[in-house]
Formats: structure tokens, sequence, C-alpha cells
């Protein structure tokens, strides 16, 4: 609101009535900056500003009457007085002396008690506070308890309703590092809030078939300084520690922030596999331990020129240790002694592994606004790298030595012009310069290296059109894509991969809202999913007597045109949203088992696209406020999908309906004392070769606000039951049963303290770092 008053405009003759003044502090007789100043008529609305940054204001062209002057801001009371113009007194001047709301000073969270889950035209937002949902160790942790998003706990592997051909973004920039890494290296402290954008617009990059995940890390923009202090630790089998420091301090013109976290703690997960074919029994148990240290730092500057001038940089700074090792022994029965282990032929293998990522980005943002609300121009560059190296020993022995570079350069220049009240055009033009090279060192000696390279040009355009409770946006996305490789590797023929694509993505959006209750949402768009390193690399990754493992780099994308359907109900007691969803798939890309045309004996392991494939599925979720002591948020999805490919020389396909449910319960002891008990339920899911069982859980925890408002303890038991693992049964290729186990069953103890007296300044954020657009969004 303080925002709109600035700029409103109001026909009128010209009036020779003039009010000024300025805002101060009563108490400390220091100016108010960004207050907001109402002039009222019989109480209708005649004409506002927002005070400058030294708490002066200025409002003329006003008739010769009696009035009344009302000024607000966060933190102080509201301030009501009359004054009169006349021919005798045609100026009139104040000095607004505010007085400090002490209830209100108390709260200076920068993170809310309670995470809430908000569905918009485009996304679903989930801002991250400080209750179950978000007291945990890495962002990985927190995907787990997210509606409609599940997170495997061995590999860290996301997928975004039951499709793990999903993008992962932090701060609205994709990342170099591999998803299921960046997931462990962001503390869950230093993350504001997730967003979950299912069918993106015309703006967005368009990879990702099931849609984008994007991480907004912590950046607050308060008068004064001010800040928080989080820390916790998790107690599994040993104590894990998760702890991070926010701060800004904002004067005038510029605004400075910077965040830290770290985690730091060993993970266990151990498992068990056995094998039931006839003639073919054995068990396979499995141990793993890593070792895991990460530091995240973000640091920027928000340098506000003048009132249609912005200049922003900022630079995250990620550096990850692992240190990790495995065991996995092979024992098979004894035949002259059944229900007895043949020791002779127990197969013990050993791995150690040293991991160590340092990722760096640098943000630059240039925003202009125009004189019409709404009329802007942004300039944005981003520049990220990461470096890997992997140091293994096998108990061979053997030692493979990794070094993996990355780079990404993106630009991005915006426009967005309302045309007129009702009809706004947005373009933009985008370039993403991306590089990835590799060397692998076997005992000491050179086996292969490859060098990836890849170029996306984009244009895109939208206009949006509102009428009377009707709300439409039409888009494109033009992409000329370009990627190139060459692989090498010993004793073997180079390998090249090249790709040339021009694609128009086209979206479409309408947003009816018949009432204040009732808003409907219908939208729809085409993606794609391009053919990764590994699968387009020809040259063999591994070997058996039987099968060779290798890319095809005759792969092309696969695109995915997306509908989906939304509505959204608000009641007494909250909001509930209930949706649908489908997915055409052409040209899936999927694994292949075929003949080795130089060898009839062998077989090859590839990829190929096989055709064509649908998905459904249906999702309903609330908010709601039973009564002043309990409320809940619940979610329920129920998805069905089709999968094809090839375990050993049998083709299948598979087609399987998974359901899986989350509910939160909060319930409010007092002002200060709250107690949650959350529960998830993930049902089967049925794949090419094997039935994973359903998985469930049970949470209990609490919070308690100390320090007038300023602390928050949070404690938490996770996994009460200890009933979450990963369980599956297989027939094919062979028999076989199996789980894997980690430590789910922890104990969390942490404390949040927030400090400082900073207010809110009443300014327009940048869309990119909000994320947030009107319509249908971007960044």
């Amino acid at each position: 609101m303080l925002f709109l008053l600035s700029f409103i405009g109001i026909a009128q003759a010209e009036n020779p009535g003039i009010m000024s003044g300025k805002v101060v502090n009563k108490t400390t007789n220091t100016a108010v900056p960004y207050a907001s100043i109402v002039i009222k008529d019989a109480g209708k609305i005649i004409n506002g500003v927002v005070a400058d940054d030294n708490g002066a204001f200025f409002i003329k062209n006003l008739e010769l009457k009696k009035y009344t002057l009302e000024v607000e801001f966060i933190g102080y009371k509201k301030y009501t007085t009359t004054f009169e113009l006349s021919t005798t007194k045609k100026t009139s001047k104040i000095e607004v002396l505010l007085e400090e709301d002490i209830t209100e000073l108390q709260s200076v969270d920068i993170v809310k008690e309670h995470s809430l889950i908000e569905q918009k035209t485009d996304r679903k937002i989930i801002n991250v506070g400080k209750d179950l949902l978000s007291a945990g160790a890495t962002a990985a942790e927190i995907m787990n308890n997210i509606p409609s998003v599940s997170v495997d706990p061995q590999t860290n592997a996301v997928s975004l309703r039951g499709n793990s051909n999903v993008r992962i973004f932090v701060d609205g920039k994709p990342s170099t590092v591999d998803a299921a890494q960046l997931l462990q290296q962001i503390p869950s402290t230093s993350i504001k809030q997730i967003e979950l954008i299912t069918n993106p617009s015309a703006k967005y990059n368009p990879e990702g078939m099931s849609g984008i995940i994007n991480i907004v890390l912590n950046k607050n923009a308060k008068i004064g300084f001010n800040g928080s202090v989080n820390s916790g630790v998790t107690f599994g089998e040993t104590p894990k520690t998760n702890s991070s420091f926010d701060m800004n301090y904002r004067n005038g013109k510029v605004n400075m922030y910077a965040n830290y976290g770290l985690t730091t703690g060993k993970h266990h997960n151990y498992g068990n596999v056995e094998t039931l074919e006839p003639n073919e029994e054995s068990s396979q148990n499995f141990d793993f331990t890593n070792d895991n240290t990460a530091h995240l730092a973000k640091v920027g500057l928000d340098f506000y020129l003048n009132d249609t001038n912005t200049i922003s940089i900022y630079t995250t700074q990620n550096i990850n240790k692992e240190n990790g090792r495995s065991e996995v022994i092979v024992d098979f029965p004894d035949t002259s002694n059944p229900g007895e282990i043949d020791l002779s032929k127990r197969i013990t293998q050993l791995f150690d592994s040293k991991n160590d990522n340092y990722t760096q980005t640098y943000n630059l943002d240039y925003k202009k606004k125009f004189k019409k609300e709404g009329h802007t121009l942004e300039f944005e560059g981003n520049y990220s790298n990461n470096d890997n190296t992997e140091n293994s020993v096998f108990s061979k022995p053997e030692t493979n030595d990794i070094t993996t570079k990355g780079e990404n350069v993106l630009l991005n220049l915006d426009y967005t012009n309302p045309l007129t009240e009702t009809i706004k055009l947005e373009a933009g033009l985008e370039t993403r310069i991306e590089n990835t090279k590799n060397n692998f060192l076997k005992d000491g000696d050179y086996n292969s290296n490859f060098n990836y390279e890849r170029n996306i040009y984009s244009a895109y355009t939208t206009i949006s059109k509102q009428w009377k409770k009707w709300n439409a946006q039409v888009g494109a996305r033009f992409e000329k894509y370009t990627a190139d490789a060459l692989f090498k590797k010993v004793n073997e023929a180079d390998g090249t991969f090249n790709d040339d694509l021009f694609t128009v993505y086209p979206s479409g959006f309408l947003n009816y809202a018949p009432n204040d209750n009732d808003s409907f949402n219908f939208s729809v768009s085409k993606r794609v999913d391009r053919p990764s390193i590994d699968q387009v690399n020809p040259i063999r990754e591994w070997s058996t007597p039987l099968i060779d493992s290798e890319g095809n780099p005759e792969l092309y994308p696969q695109f995915t045109n997306s509908v989906e359907l939304n509505y959204t109900r608000k009641t007494k007691i909250g909001s509930i949203t209930s949706g649908v969803f489908y997915r055409q798939i052409n040209d899936e890309i999927s694994r292949t088992l075929s003949e080795n045309p130089t060898d009839s004996e062998k077989l090859i392991l590839s990829y190929a696209n096989l055709g064509d494939n649908n998905a459904y599925g249906v999702e309903l979720s609330g908010n709601l406020d039973f009564t002043k002591w309990y409320s809940a948020n619940i979610s329920f999805d129920l998805y069905n999908k089709k999968t094809k490919g090839y375990v050993e020389m049998e083709y299948i396909e598979v087609d399987v309906t998974t359901f899986n449910s989350r509910i939160s319960n909060t319930f409010k002891a007092n002002k200060n004392l709250r107690f949650q008990l959350t529960g998830m339920y993930r049902g089967e899911d049925l794949g090419l070769q094997f039935l994973r069982k359903p998985m469930w859980k049970i949470d209990l925890g609490s919070s308690l606000t100390v320090l007038k408002g300023s602390g928050t303890i949070t404690a938490r038991v996770s996994d009460v039951f200890d009933t979450m693992n990963f369980s599956f049964d297989s027939t094919n290729p062979k028999i076989q049963t199996g789980e894997f186990h980690w430590e789910s069953q922890t104990a969390y103890v942490g404390f949040n303290y927030r400090f400082g007296t900073g207010k809110n300044k009443a300014i327009q954020r940048k869309a990119r770092d909000k994320n947030e657009t009107q319509g249908s969004g971007g960044f």
C-alpha cells in the first residue's frame, strides 16, 4: 500500500491548497523515512504520498476546505489529525510526531513462526517458517516435507509430481552443481521460501518436464541494522550441526545484506538385497558413511540511485567437502548346510572417496522504472562456476581421480509496459553459455576426458489482458539451441555429439475470479528435456563380459505438452486448492538393450527415443485454521504414469498410480508456545525393475517464543516410530527383495534469535528477486 500511495494520480483541476511537513520519531526526534501520508475528505482518499529519505512530504493541488490527515508506518501507532485550508491560509505545514508501537516493535521476525503454503496463479509458494517443516539440516530435508515433491533418501534425486525431470534453481538461476549434491549443500536456515512452478510461462527456461523448483535464499530490506542467528543440532547416530547468520543494513539509498550457513556431520546408511532366483541365491549387505561439511555465504548490495534507477549486486560462495566410505559384502548359501553361509565364497569390496566442491556465483542487476506505473526495463548478468575434485580408492587396489569444471554465463534483458490499465506487454532476451570439462585419471594415468559446450539464445514475449473477473495471458518463447561435445578415452575412437535446434515454446494462462472467495486457474505450456552428457557419451562407461554401457549420440530432445487446472476456495477457516494436470510426452528418452553389432555374444545398454507417453494426476491442499488454537496444512495427491524400457532382452511397459498424503497439525497452547504433529505417507510405486513399497512416518515437535518475541526455541523428534525406510520387491531380471535404511529417527534442538530495530520500507522489490509478477509471474 505504501508503494502504491506514492503513485496515486487523481484527475483534478489545479487547486491552490498545499500541505507539507516532516515525520519524526516522537522519542528520538529523528526522521522517519518512507511513512505513508493520506489525505481524506469525508472518509474518501483524496491524495497520498510516501515521505522521502528525510521524512519530508509535500502535497499540492488541494481544494480550500477541511481535511483529515493520516500517517502510518510499520512499528508506529497510527497518527490522525485534521487541518483546514482557506483563502486566508492556503498552505499548511505540520510536524508529525509518531509514537512507537511497543507491541509491534517486539515482533522483529525476519522468519515467519509458521510455514505457509500459498497458491499463486502460476506457482505454489512455501514460505519457510521456524516449524517442523523447516527444522532440518539441509534443503533436501525440507523438500521431503513439501507437497508434490519427493527426495530419494539414498541418492537425493528429486521428483516433482512423480517425475524426476525437474530443474532446481537457486534465486531464480540454474546452478552448475548437480541437483542431488546442491540440496545437501544448502542449510535449511538459509532458505526464505521454495517455489513449485509446475507450468511456467514463456518467461522461463523451458527445461524440465515436470517444472521448476526454485529455492529463494534469505534477503532482507528493513530500515536500519537487523538480522538473525540460527543454530541447531540433530541427534542421530552422531550429532549434526546446522547454523546460519543473516544480517542487513539499510540506510537511505543503500541496502547491504549478508548471510552465512554451515552444516556439518556424519551420515550413515545401510541396507541389504536378497537374490531369491533359484540356483542364484545370494545376500548383499551395504554400509555407507559420509562425513560432510558445507559452507554457504551470500553477500549483496542494493543501491537506489534515485526513485527510478536501482543497481544490485550479490555473490554466493559455496564450499562443500565430503569424505565417504562404503563396504559391500556378498555372501552365498552353503549348499551342503542349508541355512548357512559359505564363508569361503564371501566377497568384500571397500571404497573410500574424498570429494571437494567449490561453487561461485556473481550477479549484477540494473533496473530502470519509467514515469508510467509498472513500466520497467531490467538487465541482469549472472556468472557461476564450479570446481569439483574426486579422489577414490577401491580395495583392488585401484585409484580414480576425477576433476570436473563447469561455467555458466546468463544474460537477461526484460521489458514490461502496461499499454493500458488492463493490457500489459512483457518481452525479453536471454543468452546462456555453458561449458563442462571432465578429466579422469585411473591409477595415476590418463584414462578419459570430455568437453561439453552448449549455447542457448532466447527471446520471449507475453501479453496479458484483464477484463472484469477474467485475466488472461498468452506468450511464446523462441529458442535457438546448440550443443557440441568431444569425448576421448584411451584405446577407443573419439566420440562426438552435436545438436542444433530452433524451437518455439508457447504458453497460456486464464484466471477467473467470480468473487473474492473463488478463483480458477487454467494453464498450458510446452517444455523440453534435452539429453544429458551421460546419455549422449558414445564411449563405454563400463563393461562386463556380457554388457557394455554407453550413451547414444543420436538422441534428440523429448518434448512435453502440459495442461493444468486449479481451483482455490477461500473460507472462514482458510483456503483450499484442488487441481488436475495432464502431460503428453513426445519422443520420451528411455533405457534400451540391444545386440552389439561387432560382437553377437554381447549386448549394449544405452538410451533411445522410444515414442510417446502420457501422465496425469490430481492434487488437493489446504491451509486451515479450525480454531484459534488449532490449524493444519493438509495435502493429498494421486499420480498416474507410464514407463517404457528394456530389462535384459525384454521390452517392458508399466502403468502405475501412486498416492501420497501429508498433514501438519499446529496446536497453540498460548501466545508463545505451540506444538506440532506431522505425518506423511508415500504410496507404493512401480518401476521397470521393482515395486517400491509404501513409506510413512510421524514427527512430533514444539516451538517456544522467548526474549519478548525476539527468540524461538524449536525441538522435534522425527520418525517417532522409526518406520521410514526404502524397501522393494523385484521379479525382473531376477527375483529379489531388499531394503535400505538411513538415520530417519532423530531428535533436533534449535534456537533462532532476531535482532535490530529495522522497519520494512515499502519499495517495489525487483521482480527477479521476488520471483513474482502480476499475472503469471516470472523471474
